[in-house]
């Protein structure tokens, strides 16, 4: 054997796939003069010759001629009558080149040699993988579900990297299987006990800030500026966008005609419902737009402690609240406020009566599920469509039903 063929000595380089042959030639190299550092007690006079092409290495251990009773160290020096039996011309002082082949390595050296050679390739491939995705954190990429457990879901990108979504970061409305293709942006990227830990997010409001981009070209031509975006994932979400080119209407390009464009990002996101509103540096404007279609009578801010009181009309304060308390939520997060809402009181129907007061027709449970939008008076209720109040509160029609008969007869 005249070398060390690599690739046929170590059958275990044919499963590291994410590694180029210059750099597992390079690996290579620095395993084998740790080997021969440790064997001969120094690598400072071996040269090794790496050949990419044929996947092999040549190793030369380059010895100074010394007199035969002046040889003090074997291992960087050769006696001058062994040197002469290799090359009769040779002379005291210069140097003999000796090659070391495979057969010259112990069985243990070359087990040894395989486990530091894997180990090194395993340990370049993570750190690989970690510097990759370390760079793509942001980014929204497509993987496959490899496995579902209860509470993440290991994801498999198009090289078999290992990707987690974790349950925390998932859409409550997600559901998968094993093989569906799925969608999240690279939230963070950790090194834990030498490997990389790759987390995948669909909540964070930065998923969504990427796919406008995808979506809306103006978004990602720079046109349009997305200022800031709020998220209840899977139920709201509110997202405050402006132009500096007056010819752009940046909300009315970012849903498109009959919402042709956001529609796609609301599928995305199991339905959830999006609002674009044009962003103002006015508090009070944009408290308004985040509020709108509820109309506000008055707005009063509180800059010592960032509240907002506003007042309305009863009848609007349900719309202002919206399902579950999302929408006045969302509207304090977008403008920085804490939003405080009050009914305003001139035109109030004293003979209204205060839904605690049915407690005994009515269960608990179903009256906090309307006082959750806003309801908190019968003609509250009754002021809202028996369809309305089933898409908003999510009672069954019968329950509904059964409130507004019992409400009804209270006022005949």
């Amino acid at each position: 054997m005249d070398n060390i063929n690599l690739v046929e000595s170590f059958s275990e380089f044919k499963e590291f796939k994410n590694i180029d042959r210059e750099t597992m030639m390079r690996i290579l190299e620095d395993v084998f003069r740790g080997m021969l550092q440790k064997k001969y007690g120094t690598d400072e006079n071996i040269d090794i010759i790496v050949n990419i092409d044929k996947g092999d290495l040549e190793i030369y251990r380059n010895l100074t001629i010394v007199e035969d009773d002046e040889m003090d160290d074997e291992n960087t020096q050769i006696e001058y009558s062994k040197a002469i039996k290799i090359e009769p011309d040779f002379e005291v002082g210069e140097e003999v080149s000796e090659q070391i082949f495979m057969k010259d390595f112990g069985r243990r050296e070359i087990l040894s040699i395989r486990q530091n050679l894997v180990g090194k390739i395993q340990e370049y491939e993570k750190n690989n993988v970690y510097k990759k995705y370390k760079e793509r954190i942001g980014e929204v990429m497509t993987g496959e579900v490899y496995q579902v457990w209860k509470r993440e879901i290991l994801v498999l990108d198009d090289e078999g990297i290992e990707l987690i979504l974790p349950r925390a970061e998932q859409i409550p409305a997600d559901f998968y299987r094993k093989g569906d293709t799925i969608r999240a942006i690279v939230l963070k990227v950790d090194m834990r006990n030498g490997t990389p830990q790759i987390i995948l997010s669909r909540t964070s409001p930065v998923f969504l800030e990427r796919l406008m981009e995808q979506e809306i070209p103006e978004i990602f031509d720079g046109l349009i500026t997305i200022r800031r975006i709020e998220r209840e994932p899977g139920e709201r979400a509110k997202i405050a966008v402006e132009s500096y080119d007056d010819r752009i209407d940046p909300v009315g390009a970012c849903v498109g005609v009959k919402g042709s464009r956001i529609h796609g990002i609301v599928r995305e996101l199991r339905n959830e419902n999006i609002d674009v509103i044009n962003w103002t540096n006015n508090s009070e404007l944009l408290i308004a737009r985040a509020l709108s279609p509820a109309k506000i009578i008055s707005i009063k801010l509180h800059e010592e402690d960032k509240t907002a009181d506003i007042t309305m009309k009863p009848d609007q304060v349900s719309l202002a609240i919206g399902k579950g308390g999302h929408n006045i939520k969302l509207a304090g997060r977008l403008a920085g406020y804490e939003i405080n809402v009050y009914r305003d009181t001139v035109d109030v129907d004293y003979e209204d009566v205060d839904l605690q007061e049915f407690n005994d027709e009515i269960e608990q449970w179903v009256i906090d599920a309307l006082t959750a939008i806003g309801c908190d008076t019968a003609k509250d209720v009754l002021a809202i469509p028996a369809k309305e109040l089933e898409k908003r509160t999510d009672l069954e029609e019968e329950t509904i039903q059964d409130v507004l008969r019992v409400l009804q007869a209270e006022f005949e």
